[in-house]
């Protein structure tokens, strides 16, 4: 992996670590969807600001639909899925559960699109899953419902998130599209998603206030910074170093997610995650670490 790429992987998981912060402080006051929905259309926006600024040939090349889909795939409902676990889940446990992104890639793969499956990732998988059912037991959050509950959505949202890298790669990775389009579409599409799921919520239960300051600069971070910039970083590296690698960067989120909710929410920095931690960190590695040639 080239220094630019090992560079574009560090910035993009101290800042998809910080989102989970920032979810955090919006929605117990907001709501899970509208803070779902105010992160991916403030996305779209801040994007559509960009490409307007910098002037790039409006050209998907036929591809606009599937960037919509891909956008839901991608950013839609792994974002309903992480702002719902934000209910009862710390930020620092919902990005060690992020971490578990290249493992579903790796599964989906080998299910759906013809990848080889070599022992050392289905050992890494059974493994990482193992460390998940590890750390929701030894972490220093109660065992209870609402924690099982929390974890499954954010399975979902990676389960979500492996697909769409298999996707990317098959619909449009031929296309040559420039990744600034790909992450704009796909935050049109996943707002357009979210759209109905935000307003169901206002009728059925509007929140009981809009928040102060804090609240909406955490959305402006949210959407902004962590989802804006974040995917046109995330769809550059698609398309340079591939799918499974390009969800290595959630290997690294979880120290980022543990210290920005220590530092700024007062979240504890326990040596209960360790367990559950160093067994997803090893399954990450036998699925990421390089394989001899197969033979002929």
């Amino acid at each position: 992996m080239r220094p630019a790429d090992l560079s574009r992987l560090l910035l993009l998981a101290a800042i998809w670590g910080a989102s989970f912060l920032f979810m955090r402080i919006a929605v117990p006051v907001l709501g899970s969807l509208p803070t779902a929905f105010f992160r991916a259309s403030l996305g779209a926006l801040g994007l559509l600001a960009l490409l307007l600024l910098l002037r790039p040939a409006w050209d998907f090349k036929g591809a606009f639909r599937t960037c919509l889909v891909l956008g839901v795939i991608n950013a839609g409902l792994p974002s309903v899925m992480y702002c719902l676990a934000a209910l009862v889940l710390p930020a620092g446990y919902s990005s060690i559960f992020n971490a578990t992104t290249p493992l579903m890639g790796v599964l989906i793969g080998a299910l759906f699109f013809s990848e080889a499956m070599t022992a050392s990732k289905a050992a890494g998988v059974a493994l990482g899953l193992f460390g998940v059912a590890v750390l929701t037991r030894t972490g220093p959050v109660a065992f209870d419902l609402p924690l099982l509950l929390g974890a499954a959505a954010c399975l979902v949202a990676t389960l979500c998130y492996g697909f769409a890298g298999f996707l990317t790669r098959r619909w449009i990775g031929h296309l040559g599209l420039d990744n600034r389009l790909i992450a704009f579409a796909s935050l049109v599409g996943a707002s357009l998603f979210q759209l109905p799921l935000f307003a169901g919520s206002l009728a059925w239960q509007p929140p009981t206030g809009w928040g102060g300051p804090e609240v909406w600069l955490s959305l402006a971070g949210l959407g902004l910074v962590c989802t804006a910039f974040a995917y046109v970083l995330y769809f550059r590296l698609l398309a340079d170093i591939g799918p499974i690698r390009a969800s290595t960067t959630t290997f690294l989120i979880p120290p980022f997610g543990v210290l920005w909710g220590a530092l700024l929410l007062g979240e504890p920095l326990s040596w209960d995650y360790l367990p559950g931690c160093v067994l997803i960190g090893a399954a990450l590695w036998l699925v990421v670490r390089p394989s001899a040639p197969a033979r002929a």
